[in-house]
């Protein structure tokens, strides 16, 4: 990087401004380490310094405080669980409704053992070949 413009260092001005640290960028002094040493924490902190304050003097509104006990009736399971959690939205007891969640698989899975709806010989499908 070439400097365009050179300094006279015999100008009294100058050689005050300079001692006072100012007007050292019109002449092309490198930034590093003269300003990033100097206005970058400057900056860097007054901006942590204004979000902070932000933060701790007006904090966002987060809205009702949750209650963990009850489930919102918006919140839908995934379309395979829809019976079951209707199930487990009409049943009033919470064992009851647990047991009748259990029952379905239990039901499928005896379903499939007996064999219903399956195109075996009666004495197979009752029985799954065990005998």
């Amino acid at each position: 990087m070439s400097v365009t413009k050179k300094p006279d260092l015999t100008d009294p001005v100058l050689k005050a401004k300079l001692a006072k640290g100012m007007g050292h960028n019109t002449y092309g002094e490198p930034a590093w380490p003269n300003d990033l040493l100097y206005m970058f924490p400057v900056c860097i902190f007054g901006t942590f310094a204004c979000c902070i304050g932000l933060a701790v003097l007006d904090p966002a509104a987060i809205g009702e405080p949750a209650n963990p006990f009850a489930t919102p009736l918006e919140i839908l399971p995934e379309w395979y669980f829809y019976p079951v959690f209707q199930i487990l939205r009409t049943v009033p007891n919470k064992l009851l409704g647990v047991l009748a969640m259990a029952a379905v698989p239990a039901g499928t899975l005896v379903a499939v053992w007996l064999g219903i709806g399956a195109c075996w010989p009666i004495d197979i499908s009752l029985t799954f070949g065990l005998f």
